[in-house]
């Protein structure tokens, strides 16, 4: 196996641990357009949890919930709430991948097993990242099933909103911990910097945030670490860092092609974003030059757009979906640019202090 890189072929799965997850799945499939595919609990087989699995274009959502109070994983749910519990790979060779990890230093959960069904075998090892987060390293190279062993087809049709794939799953570590991560991913995966800003580009009068984004050597799989900088207040990474009793997932942004179709459906669907002000607008055209969709419905909706030298994005970003202030999604459209909207960084952080404001976090 070459030195540089854990061969990952793609995000297999994004599980999420939940309170109910029955709950959990009505919500994602009626307010963000997610089918319901498959079905794991005692009635399949799997005493220790219920897990739904969720999906739309090529994004895979798990949402899981503890069935008894003893079980490992409501101590975890006790101490941080819903979340993103596990951020699964697809690889061929699960043992090959496992034991390069394992020698460059990969912290692990879970060592190679075997899940078996009349569909097939998978093979699946786990191991640590930043605050409980999982990697999970899983090859279905000897199975035919609809997800994995121990789930049943329990199809419930969505329309769908238009999301296609995972664009990029942000973290946020403790002060002094970003570079250690980074390095981790480099070292453990083979990820390379693929850029970074520091408090002087994401700041506010208030507070300030660095942060490196860590990715696949094909680009394909980005993973920004976020860490709080010092400011005359509290840090939306501090906040969330409190809120969520360590470091864990800040956002998971999903792509669109069409992110005025989609962000109108989620709004109906009872989707809450975050707003700028309309003072965001008064010189956005200047600033980032022809922009094919419509303007007025960009400023309608509350949609973020910056520019780079390989083109155009657009952006929102959710309030929080949980009562905890901690996971969010953000939807994004890549026209060309491969950024992460540096130029939006000011007018989106200054509306999630508004929120903060509102909840007596700032």
């Amino acid at each position: 196996m070459p030195d540089e890189c854990l061969p990952l072929k793609a995000i297999h799965h994004v599980e999420l641990l939940v309170g109910n997850a029955k709950q959990a799945a009505y919500f994602y499939r009626h307010a963000f357009g997610f089918s319901q595919l498959a079905y794991a609990g005692p009635e399949t087989g799997i005493r220790e949890q219920a897990s739904y699995v969720l999906y739309q274009g090529s994004i895979r959502l798990v949402v899981s919930t503890p069935l008894t109070p003893q079980d490992p994983m409501a101590d975890h749910l006790r101490r941080h709430g819903d979340g993103v519990l596990d951020i699964a790979f697809l690889v061929d060779d699960v043992d090959a991948c496992f034991a390069e990890a394992v020698r460059r230093g990969a912290n692990v959960a879970l060592a190679p097993y075997d899940r078996v069904d009349k569909f097939g075998r998978i093979r699946r090892a786990k191991i640590r990242a930043y605050g409980d987060t999982l990697h999970s390293l899983i090859s279905t190279v000897d199975y035919n099933g609809p997800f994995l062993p121990g789930y049943q087809v329990r199809r419930r049709p969505s329309p769908g909103a238009g999301l296609e794939r995972i664009d990029h799953i942000v973290g946020n570590v403790e002060d002094g911990r970003m570079n250690d991560w980074g390095t981790y991913y480099n070292k453990v995966l083979g990820f390379h910097q693929f850029m970074s800003f520091d408090d002087k580009d994401i700041s506010t009068d208030f507070s300030a945030l660095r942060s490196q984004v860590m990715a696949a050597p094909n680009d394909m799989i980005k993973f920004p670490i976020n860490e709080p900088a010092p400011g005359k207040r509290k840090s939306q990474i501090q906040e969330y860092l409190d809120s969520n009793g360590g470091a864990g997932v800040q956002h998971v942004a999903v792509a669109t092609r069409d992110i005025i179709h989609t962000v109108s459906v989620l709004r109906d669907n009872g989707v809450e974003f975050l707003m700028v002000p309309g003072s965001y607008y008064e010189k956005l055209w200047e600033r980032v030059g022809d922009v094919h969709e419509d303007h007025q419905a960009i400023r309608d909706l509350g949609i973020l757009v910056d520019r780079d030298e390989k083109g155009y994005l657009l952006q929102i970003f959710t309030k929080p979906l949980e009562d905890r202030p901690t996971l969010f999604f953000e939807i994004i459209q890549r026209q060309g640019s491969d950024a992460f909207g540096k130029g939006n960084f000011k007018a989106l952080f200054e509306a999630i202090e508004r929120e903060q404001a509102a909840r007596g976090n700032l």
